[in-house]
């Protein structure tokens, strides 16, 4: 590294996301259809980094493109190696109108929580108007519904059946906390015992790397943003934690978990629709579920709330889903809705123009499947993949990439790339070289996004921006 530091605010003050590459590999099994390597017709590859300290906004870039998170890890699926694609899924709640089914989830809740007797007399000590009665009859409200049994939001005398509350918290380690999620994975998930840890659900759903705060959006008001803990608690115990990152355009639901105490009154429904009523009323607009993976019965509950929108993976753009693009999911493994248009136009004859990007629109065994080589396969270069929506080893080429910020153990202060001795004699065709790693990783997360990040190499302790 060259004698001169670049001169630059404390890690505080710095507004950088700080990333560590790990790099593009394929996962032992797979979680939603149980296969494991040796019996899959296909390897499920990701390209992977390790996050310690992210501004809001860039990680709301990164999920537009792709990325999710688990605890620390940050990930990027290649869903045309994929044995279950997963895409990016987002909903409107604007323009959110609850089903019928939906609607009786939450006024049967509602009913469980005030009790026939606080109905009863709430309705003859605080009678609703003639247009309230017809306005309620006429509109289902989701927000005003959603806050309906809360306990500060109700008029007393009389007392409800239930005291019911939801609070948003940091989304730091207790007790309670690990005991509902105790409780969820072992008789919900009926996850084996000795696999449900303290640690475990520390790294996986608290201390998110992403930077808690506020800022003030378009419509001039204040939001938070940051990881956080939404506490459900009935009778002041704890009974359901909706882990969420707020983001500036969005609330991303991370994990819903739950008592079983509670199974009966539908909380996973009652979650979804009270993320949702917290993304319009705190003008986030978006509510994201998470990915979706088409052939998992699980995920099937995601398609009863809409309107959805699928990320392509290949043009970063969002498209429509509903029953007629689901029919293209229905016959495809992987699917690209962009694709397919232009396969549909140039089958009519309207378009017979061919490019790079579209000569891989062929169905051809060899677009979805890799050969069956043994597991003892040489590491994969992520540039020298098909993964949709990356830039090409050549594409790469032509980044200019001497200005990415870094950190290491052997310096107090920032510096470039270009400080680096070895940069200029390195070559990002060169796989396992730190040319080609931080190549990577600027493919993975888009080159123009490099002013907003600082590849962090430092493994000190304490060392944490």
């Amino acid at each position: 590294m060259a004698d001169a530091d670049l001169q630059t605010p404390d890690d505080s003050a710095a507004p950088y996301s700080y990333i560590t590459p790990i790099g593009y590999s394929n996962s032992s099994d797979c979680g939603y259809c149980r296969r494991s390597r040796s019996g899959q017709s296909q390897k499920r590859y990701s390209y992977y980094a390790a996050a310690k300290s992210l501004e809001p906004s860039f990680y709301q870039k990164l999920i537009d493109r792709c990325w999710r998170r688990s605890g620390a890890l940050l990930y990027r699926p290649n869903q045309k190696n994929s044995c279950c694609p997963h895409y990016t899924l987002r909903l409107d709640s604007t323009n959110f109108k609850a089903s019928k089914d939906q609607r009786q989830a939450v006024n049967r809740f509602n009913r469980h929580v005030l009790g026939e007797t606080y109905t009863f007399q709430a309705a003859r000590l605080y009678p609703r108007s003639r247009e309230e009665v017809r306005r309620r009859h006429n509109e289902f409200d989701l927000v005003e519904r959603i806050h309906e049994p809360e306990t500060e939001f109700l008029k007393t005398p009389p007392v409800p059946a239930h005291q019911f509350s939801v609070t948003l918290e940091p989304d730091t380690f207790t007790e309670e906390k690990y005991d509902v999620f105790e409780n969820y994975q072992r008789i919900v998930h009926q996850e084996l015992p000795h696999k449900i840890s303290r640690p475990g659900f520390e790294n996986f759903l608290c201390n998110s790397p992403l930077r808690r705060g506020t800022l003030v959006g378009p419509d001039g008001a204040e939001r938070q943003v940051g990881s956080y803990h939404q506490c459900y608690r009935l009778d002041g115990k704890l009974v359901a934690v909706g882990v969420l990152d707020l983001l500036p355009d969005c609330v991303s639901a991370v994990y819903f978990l739950y008592d079983e105490s509670i199974h009966f009154l539908n909380p996973g429904k009652l979650g979804a629709m009270r993320e949702i009523a917290l993304a319009r009323e705190g003008g986030y607009k978006w509510w994201y579920s998470g990915y979706y993976v088409h052939k998992c019965a699980k995920m099937k509950y995601k398609m009863d709330f809409s309107p959805q929108y699928v990320l392509d993976p290949e043009t970063l753009d969002w498209d429509r889903l509903d029953k007629e693009t689901l029919k293209i999911f229905d016959k495809k493994d992987y699917v690209s809705l962009s694709r397919e248009r232009k396969l549909a136009a140039a089958a009519a004859g309207v378009d017979n123009e061919t490019n790079d990007n579209t000569n891989t629109a062929k169905e051809t065994p060899s677009d979805d499947k890799v050969n069956d080589d043994d597991d003892d396969e040489e590491e994969v270069s992520l540039l020298e993949t098909d993964m949709p929506g990356i830039p090409s080893l050549e594409q790469m080429k032509e980044v200019h990439m001497d200005g990415v910020l870094l950190r290491s153990d052997s310096s107090d202060n920032f510096f470039l790339t270009a400080d680096l001795v070895i940069w200029e004699e390195e070559d990002i065709a060169e796989h396992g070289t730190l040319k080609s790693r931080i190549a990577e990783l600027v493919a993975a997360i888009g080159p123009d996004l490099i002013p907003e990040i600082c590849i962090d190499f430092r493994r000190k302790k304490n060392r944490r921006p």
